[in-house]
């Protein structure tokens, strides 16, 4: 009979485990902070050194580049700012992806200046990503559907972000 009483009371201290680890992640989980001049995201950061984002390919050596640059968001992923992209001259937009996903956007930094402290690579990027990512930004089913190869681009890993 003991044994049936000590089985049930590790179960509810395994129960008790669980939920406390549950809790503690979901609180963890919170929302970033709005995007207001000042605060950064990740590892602090500065605006000394960074260039702007137009210079980014002719500083690359070879496929990297290893610094910060400034530029204005275009775009964040609405789900949960796992992602943005950053304007460009040429009409096209730079990916930025969050090193290690240690920390996210928040969806109101659309339009704001930053500083991207991280490494830029050109990476391939497959169908499946791309309309991942399409499916994030909100875009139509249409949208999706037309994504029909995979591309190379030019993407960001940032450790920090500076919102100018």
């Amino acid at each position: 009979m003991n044994c049936i009483f000590e089985k049930i009371r590790h179960m509810r201290t395994l129960a008790t485990a669980l939920l406390a680890i549950a809790l503690s992640t979901g609180a963890m989980a919170q929302s970033p902070a709005p995007a207001a001049k000042g605060v950064t995201y990740g590892i602090g950061s500065t605006a000394e050194g960074a260039i702007p984002v137009n210079e980014l390919s002719a500083k690359m050596i070879g496929d990297s580049y290893t610094g910060k640059i400034t530029g204005k968001v275009a775009e964040v992923c609405q789900e949960k700012g796992c992602w943005m992209k950053i304007e460009r001259e040429n009409g096209e937009q730079l990916m930025v992806k969050f090193k290690d996903y240690g920390f996210f956007m928040p969806t109101d930094i659309v339009g704001k200046e930053v500083v991207l402290d991280g490494e830029a690579v050109v990476k391939e990027v497959s169908v499946k990503q791309q309309k991942h990512y399409a499916k994030d930004a909100g875009k139509s089913k249409e949208e999706i559907e037309k994504i029909k190869a995979s591309k190379k681009e030019t993407q960001f890993i940032a450790k920090g972000v500076l919102v100018l």
